[in-house]
């Protein structure tokens, strides 16, 4: 049997950000001998092997608890609810303080930012296709009363009250 398109094949599968038990322990092991690793790297890093100094120390350079040690792992972090355009500027305003403060890497604010503007950007242009809208119905209204007989007047007061109605 096929499976339906736009459909999972297992639903109930490996969750998101979800690791699998032998990155997760060698991360473990990682931590453990964090100490005996760094003493190593730099003793190799002196030794002029940058490559090796590079390898040991990537998986133990972030330390705050909210930043991922992957470059795939989620980040976690609290947004505001984004419901219109203001709203992206609260959440801007806490990106940039999360950074600020060392919680997210500038790195991970950039992504975080370009998403918000992406989301605004998709917010004004829904907002200007519905404005379009009804000035094009406005428009039709006004030229169904013109060739009626009816004289053209200002249609300034018709769109704003169509608009809040």
């Amino acid at each position: 049997m096929q499976f339906q398109k736009g459909q999972s094949g297992n639903p109930a599968g490996r969750p998101r950000g979800s690791r699998n038990k032998a990155s997760m322990r060698l991360h473990e092991m990682l931590e453990q001998s964090a100490e005996s690793l760094f003493n190593k790297a730099v003793e190799m890093a002196m030794a002029g092997n940058i490559a090796a100094l590079r390898l040991c120390l990537e998986p133990l350079l972030p330390t705050h608890k909210n930043l991922p040690t992957h470059k795939n792992e989620p980040l976690f972090c609290e947004m505001p609810p984004l419901a219109k355009a203001a709203d992206a500027v609260a959440a801007i305003a806490g990106i940039a303080s999360a950074a600020l403060a060392g919680d997210v890497t500038a790195d991970e604010a950039a992504k975080l930012t370009k998403v918000m503007s992406l989301y605004v950007k998709a917010l004004e242009a829904n907002e200007f296709e519905d404005r379009l809208a009804l000035l094009e119905r406005t428009d039709l209204k006004r030229m169904g009363a013109v060739r009626n007989g009816a004289p053209i007047a200002s249609n300034a007061g018709a769109i704003e009250s169509e608009r809040k109605g």
